[in-house]
Parts: structure tokens; sequence; C-alpha cells
């Protein structure tokens, strides 16, 4: 995903400002009060998902609420456990080791799972948790191009659902075809062009 934390604003198709959130901030504002023909969006390139940004008051006060609100999209996100609730909040921890981030969660297994896991050195903790990145290892690839096509996805729905080829152009992209992906936007505006085969590629 792109690092450091990259932002991208749109006035219609023209891309007008690219980089951290509070210059795009600015630029928001600026196009907002020269009657942009619009819609202006700024778009997270982490998620491709436009985002929601007060451009109240003076610039000064922009730079200072954009930067906090970058600050607040950089931070981890809650993981959902089972059934996509959120987890609990956190009970004051005892003995043990805190330091090391250990967070206890509850793991449904059969009794037979339990017993390979009981056998494997260590223990059943430490076999989970070299399972567990073992699967990140392996999967990691796949993961990264989900997580591009989704993003570039995200953006397209955005700014070039009304384009011509845009269902084919998604097909190609989740089907992980970059050569035909790029062949049915090739006739969209130059930015969105561009910015959609950025966000489309993993190592973006």
């Amino acid at each position: 995903m792109p690092a450091p934390h990259h932002f991208t604003t749109f006035d219609g198709h023209r891309r007008i400002a690219s980089g951290p959130l509070p210059d795009n901030a600015l630029a928001l504002r600026r196009a907002l009060d020269r009657g942009a023909a619009g819609p202006v969006l700024v778009f997270d390139d982490r998620t491709g998902r436009a985002i929601d940004l007060d451009t109240s008051g003076s610039e000064a006060e922009i730079l200072e609420r954009s930067a906090l609100r970058a600050a607040q999209l950089a931070a981890p996100q809650p993981v959902a456990g089972e059934g996509g609730e959120a987890p609990a909040a956190a009970e004051p921890r005892g003995r043990g080791r805190p330091k090391l981030g250990v967070v206890s969660r509850e793991v449904t297994l059969l009794p037979r799972h339990w017993e390979w896991l009981a056998a494997q050195p260590g223990g059943a903790s430490v076999a989970l948790r070299k399972l567990v990145e073992q699967a990140r290892r392996d999967h990691a690839g796949k993961e990264r191009s989900r997580a591009a096509s989704e993003r570039a996805y995200h953006f397209m729905v955005a700014i070039a659902g009304d384009l011509a080829g845009f269902e084919e152009a998604s097909r190609a992209l989740f089907a992980n075809d970059l050569a035909a992906f790029a062949s049915r936007i090739a006739a969209w505006p130059a930015d969105v062009r561009e910015h959609a085969l950025r966000l489309a590629h993993s190592d973006a």
C-alpha cells in the first residue's frame, strides 16, 4: 500500500492535488472557493475511498484539522471478532507478559485440533502463532493483489462509474488481468486512467 500515507484530489476528472492530506485539504478549499465544476473529491490512496473534510475557517485551521484527520486515518483499525463484532474493550491486565502485546481471545476448534496442537513443540499457543505467520507469508502476494483491486475499484466507482467500459474494466481488475484492465480504460480521461492504474498495482 502507498507509504507514506498519500491522498489525491480530483475536480471532476482532473487531478488537482496529490500528497499529504493537508495539501489536499487546501486544494479542496481553493477549488470550492473558485466555484469548481466538480464534484471535488479527496481520495485516501490506501483504500481508494473518498473522504469528507471540513474546509471551514482559515487555512491554518484547515491545515491543523487535516493533519489530525490524517493521523486518525493512519491509526490501526479495531479487528472484528467472530460474527463481525468488534472486540470488547480490554480489561485491566494481571500477571503475564503485557509488553509483548499478547491479547487473549477465544478460539473454537474441534477436539482433534486441540489434541494435535497440544502435541506440537511449545504447545498450542506457539503452534497457532507459527501457523498464522506461515499463512501470512504464503498468502501475502494474493492479499496485496486483492487489496489493490479493491482500492482501484472504490476509486472507479466514485469517479468513473458512468464512463464507457466501466463494467468490463471492473471484471478485468478482479480477474487480476492488468493488461486487459489497462486496455478497457485506455479511452478514459488521462488523470483518472493513470490514477486507477496506479492504485491497481499491488506494489503502488
